[in-house]
């Protein structure tokens, strides 16, 4: 077994700062290593170690380094990489974040592989979609996440409910159900416009189109505005806030008070609730955003992580073979039993299936989305203009007009 693990960013600097991450010095003479750049907290050093471990002992005269990187700052920091000698050969990045990192043109193409070898057709939508730019693969799907329904059992059995709504409409009148007697139905803050976007786009709208390469804002088509209402009517059955999102205040901690009904949030929210509120445990339940027809769950917006080999990569013929492991099956499915993910793959779902959250997390992810895919969208997010329209809409203005605004200034930023 060898010895090389998990690193700190910038270890190198100090052999103070290698000891204080737990790596140690290993690698001989003659053998090639691979660097993998890791975001905090998408994989346990657990998880990290026992893959490092398995990979070098199966790979005779191949190292892996991995050093975990920082969210913030991070689009700065993979561009420099890419487009500098001598970077890392693996880095993860968002999926929604691959289109930027394309546009530089200094990303592998992965094509090839993930036809020949990864089984690409099966892959989530949410990850694969994003990671292809112009008929070429640059970004390998590694996990996924997305939001789904959490709810107090008690307070739908007091409502007289005996099982989740299959559909948006009874969900709808459910919800109204639920929203009485001290209790709100929901708790839904005004500007989760991840959450609109699912309604978006379960209508068959778009948060904007592409026409030959010129992206244009569509909040105020048709199918969009029906998004809008649709949330907009939901919202009210609770008493979140029109003008914050749902960070502001914490939405698990307003749900571990108990007397909210429901919560729209991924399953890492559980963790949090039952840190404030340990009495919820045996109490909560969980089920897939509801679609416009019963057996279709609502689309939902899929976060999660994409993992890109850089051009210049030192190490690329290595480099392919790690993340060949790291996207195949029976590294995604350790992967997925020890973080609470979804696998790259619909057919691996079964693999969550003794995790209660995780599994309806999987179901609702066969219908994932990304946003749209053009390497401007992170300057839209960076002043997101949906927020302030949704809080319009809420707040009564004619949501047309709201949305015509909003779209003209998504156009703008797509343009720049």
């Amino acid at each position: 077994m060898k010895n090389r693990h998990l690193v700190c960013p910038l270890a190198a600097a100090t052999a103070l700062a290698l000891a204080g991450c737990g790596m140690l010095p290993g690698g001989g003479g003659g053998t090639k290593t691979v660097n993998i750049w890791l975001m905090r907290d998408s994989a346990s050093e657990d998880f990290i170690n026992r893959f490092t471990e398995a990979y070098e002992d199966e790979h005779d005269g191949v190292d892996l380094q991995v050093t975990i990187q920082e969210w913030t700052g991070i689009g700065k920091k993979v561009t420099e990489a890419i487009q500098g000698s001598g970077g890392p050969d693996v880095i993860e990045v968002g999926n929604t974040q691959v289109a930027q990192y394309a546009d530089t043109e200094k990303l592998y193409d992965l094509t090839l592989e993930s036809v020949r070898d990864l089984g690409s057709d099966d892959w989530l939508p949410g990850l694969a979609e994003p990671g292809s730019i112009g008929g070429s693969q640059y970004g390998i799907p590694w996990y996924a996440a997305n939001r789904i329904v959490i709810y107090n059992k008690d307070l739908f059995s007091d409502a007289g409910i005996d099982k989740p709504p299959a559909t948006r409409t009874e969900w709808l009148a459910d919800t109204e159900k639920l929203n009485s007697n001290g209790s709100q139905g929901i708790y839904l803050a005004g500007q989760d416009w991840y959450t609109l976007a699912g309604f978006i786009w379960d209508e068959g709208g778009e948060l904007a189109t592409d026409k030959g390469g010129e992206w244009t804002g569509s909040l105020d088509s048709p199918a969009a505005q029906r998004g809008m209402a649709y949330y907009k009517a939901l919202q009210s059955l609770g008493s979140g806030p029109k003008d914050a999102d749902e960070q502001n205040p914490p939405q698990a901690d307003v749900f571990a008070k108990g007397d909210v009904a429901q919560l729209i949030a991924t399953p890492s929210a559980v963790a949090a609730i039952l840190k404030t509120n340990p009495g919820l445990k045996d109490k909560l339940g969980y089920f897939p955003i509801p679609g416009a027809e019963a057996g279709r769950p609502c689309a939902v917006f899929t976060g999660g992580s994409d993992l890109i080999i850089p051009e210049n990569a030192p190490q690329r013929g290595a480099a392919l073979e790690v993340v060949k492991a790291l996207a195949g099956e029976k590294w995604q499915s350790e992967l997925a039993r020890a973080m609470g993910y979804v696998p790259n793959k619909k057919g691996l779902a079964s693999v969550v299936a003794g995790q209660e959250a995780t599994a309806v997390m999987a179901k609702g992810a066969a219908r994932g989305r990304a946003t749209p895919n053009s390497p401007q969208w992170a300057n839209v997010e960076g002043d997101n203009p949906i927020k302030p329209y949704m809080t319009a809409v809420l707040q009564g203005e004619d949501p047309l007009k709201a949305a015509k605004r909003a779209s003209t200034e998504i156009t703008d930023t797509l343009a720049e």
